[in-house]
């Protein structure tokens, strides 16, 4: 049940919402669509479903083209972030419906109806209509039905967005592990790199309609191809300053250097973009050798266990994620320390040239 993209694209208009893009997705797989909103996620699956058609190339199932063939006429389930069920008939109705239409026998269904009910959380709701649940029940509806269909192609376009934290995080752990054991290929789109990295599998990061890498979320994390990936997966974005190397020391603008060695001593002499995320930037010092930066404090965003500190440095906006609640005051002049090891280098086109230290040593 394999599914391949071959030079795929989307136009509409004078508007290209998807460029040309080779995918192959294997069966029994976790890939998750990783970009911001409007980056061509939802455009992306709607060509894999067959609602749309591309403006060039074509899409394969198990090596047959399929892409000028019906949705209906495919094995496609897909759930989006907006609910939508049948209102006239009740939950158990629902979540039953893409089976009476498969021709299943009666018990059959229904032991598969209550068995998705059971992990979806909507036993004592299934003789409800829609409109009698919450949001997130009708969510939750939507997807047992998606589960019971039996379809080669599940596509999930930000499903958990409206459920509440704690469901959201067991249906994370629960929904990978019943699509792989159906062996259903499964596409999951989402705004969230949390989300992505909590998902596992492979991972494609999209902006403004091109993927930018695809691999398995531990690498496109820790490698990421190029700056537009690096801020794509990293929330907030990846935090970036320019930097020069000559013989063996970095230099930064404000006239510090540090060793080549600690960060990527085996780079060629020029001009180079580093790069480094949020939770890596610290109000302490590190143990051994680090940078120390001078940054004006804009806004301090609290969230409980953590803080969030926005800051200008130079110009540069950057944001620091710092653990605690800190006490600090806009208009305040920080001094933000940071470990070396976690700096990554991208060469003056945006490519990576060196990932971080401790990315390749995990």
């Amino acid at each position: 049940m394999t599914l391949t993209l071959e030079n795929v694209s989307k136009v509409v208009g004078s508007d290209t919402h998807i460029h040309p893009t080779d995918m192959v997705l294997e069966p029994g797989t976790m890939n998750v669509l990783l970009g911001p909103t409007l980056s061509g996620k939802t455009s992306l699956m709607r060509l894999m479903a067959g609602l749309d058609q591309p403006a060039t190339g074509r899409i394969l199932w198990q090596g047959q083209d399929v892409t000028g063939m019906r949705v209906q006429d495919r094995k496609v389930a897909m759930v989006y972030q907006q609910f939508i069920n049948y209102p006239s008939m009740t939950v158990y109705e629902n979540i039953a419906s893409p089976m009476r239409l498969l021709g299943l026998k009666r018990d059959e269904i229904d032991a598969k109806v209550r068995e998705a009910a059971a992990l979806m959380q909507l036993t004592p709701m299934l003789d409800r209509k829609p409109l009698e649940l919450s949001g997130g029940q009708q969510q939750r509806c939507a997807l047992a039905r998606a589960l019971v269909k039996n379809a080669g192609l599940v596509l999930l376009d930000e499903p958990l967005a409206n459920l509440d934290y704690k469901l959201r995080e067991e249906l994370r752990a629960e929904i990978p592990r019943i699509f792989e054991e159906s062996g259903s290929i499964f596409v999951y789109a989402t705004t969230e790199p949390e989300e992505a990295l909590l998902l596992g599998g492979r991972c494609a990061t999209l902006w403004e309609g091109r993927v930018t890498q695809f691999g398995p979320t531990p690498i496109v994390y820790r490698k990421p191809s190029d700056v537009t990936t690096a801020r794509v997966f990293s929330d907030p974005p990846m935090n970036f300053l320019r930097v020069e190397k000559r013989g063996d020391s970095f230099s930064f603008p404000d006239g510090q250097s540090v060793p080549a060695a600690t960060i990527a001593g085996g780079v060629p002499d020029g001009v180079y973009t580093a790069g480094f995320r949020p939770n890596h930037l610290a109000l302490e010092a590190p143990y051994g050798t680090g940078m120390t930066f001078k940054a004006t404090l804009s806004v301090t965003e609290i969230t409980g266990s953590e803080t969030f500190i926005h800051l200008d440095h130079h110009g540069e906006r950057w944001v620091g994620l710092i653990h605690g609640i800190r006490d600090l005051k806009a208009g305040e002049v920080l001094t933000v320390h940071l470990d070396p090891s976690h700096v990554y280098l991208f060469d003056e086109s945006g490519a990576l040239a060196q990932a971080a230290p401790y990315a390749e040593a995990a």
